[in-house]
């Protein structure tokens, strides 16, 4: 990532060799395997996806195939790229951009994520929003916020910048940094019988999706997007591997699912 955000889950910041990034060539297979398996969607996160030097290539071969969903900051790495991501317009297949803009507040969004970086996402949106993207908000939750009296401080700022109010949003609390435990408790299956419904259960993103993660170089499948650091939840090198696998909800990140509904994807 070009930022270093001190709460990211992924832990990404400039240097990090964590997560190694992929080529078109490690993804290609899998892509492949998905669409055999009837995927609706691809789905892309980082730590900050523009910043893979063959990302382009990669959403542009997807796009080819179905929808696609990016997660981003809107930052330097996507502005350097603007006249490779406007090609993407005419490819098959639409592509939505999820921008994280943490609080309507430029101070408090900036004292994390570095100085100016809330004036260029609102740079980014209006751009991707003006070439015809589809765009929606990623934020942050606060303990006992309005999420209405939230929602509509960033239209204030959306409308003064000329911006559509109309973008949706998406809410995320604080899911901790690799390796942490916040002492939320296991989900057992008696809580997942008794407590949510069986259309509740569905909108698991384990349930639905697999994440793609390098390990070396390998590229393993893991159960979803918030789990890739403890290695239960690597479900093999195959999609279909994957899918014979059972998934247990003891990672803590699997009670902020529970809890609060966190969905890193989005409906087509």
């Amino acid at each position: 990532c070009n930022l270093a955000c001190p709460f990211c889950l992924e832990g990404s910041r400039p240097g990090d060799g964590r997560i190694p990034g992929m080529k078109l060539s490690d993804v290609k297979p899998f892509i492949h395997e998905a669409l055999d398996m009837g995927v609706e969607q691809f789905s892309f996160t980082g730590g900050e996806p523009f910043v893979i030097r063959d990302f382009v290539n990669i959403l542009d071969y997807a796009s080819q195939h179905r929808p696609c969903f990016v997660l981003t900051n809107a930052t330097e790495p996507l502005h350097k790229r603007q006249h490779q991501v406007l090609p993407l317009l005419g490819n098959p297949y639409p592509i939505h951009f999820r921008v994280s803009l943490d609080f309507p507040n430029r101070a408090r969004h900036d004292k994390d994520r570095g100085e100016g970086s809330f004036e260029e996402a609102l740079d980014g949106i209006r751009w991707l929003i003006e070439q015809g993207f589809k765009v929606s908000i990623a934020r942050q939750t606060d303990p006992g916020e309005s999420p209405v009296a939230v929602e509509d401080a960033f239209r204030a700022i959306f409308r003064d910048r000329g911006i559509p109010e109309t973008l949706a949003f998406t809410a995320f609390p604080d899911l901790g940094v690799p390796g942490s435990e916040d002492g939320s408790p296991e989900i057992t299956e008696t809580c997942m019988e008794k407590y949510p419904t069986k259309e509740a259960r569905s909108h698991f993103m384990c349930t639905y999706t697999r994440m793609l993660v390098k390990k070396g170089d390998e590229v393993r499948v893991f159960a979803c997007t918030l789990v890739d650091d403890d290695p239960q939840y690597d479900l093999g090198g195959t999609l279909a591997e994957s899918m014979e696998e059972r998934i247990m909800l003891r990672h803590h990140r699997c009670f902020s699912c529970y809890r609060f509904g966190a969905s890193c994807s989005a409906p087509v």
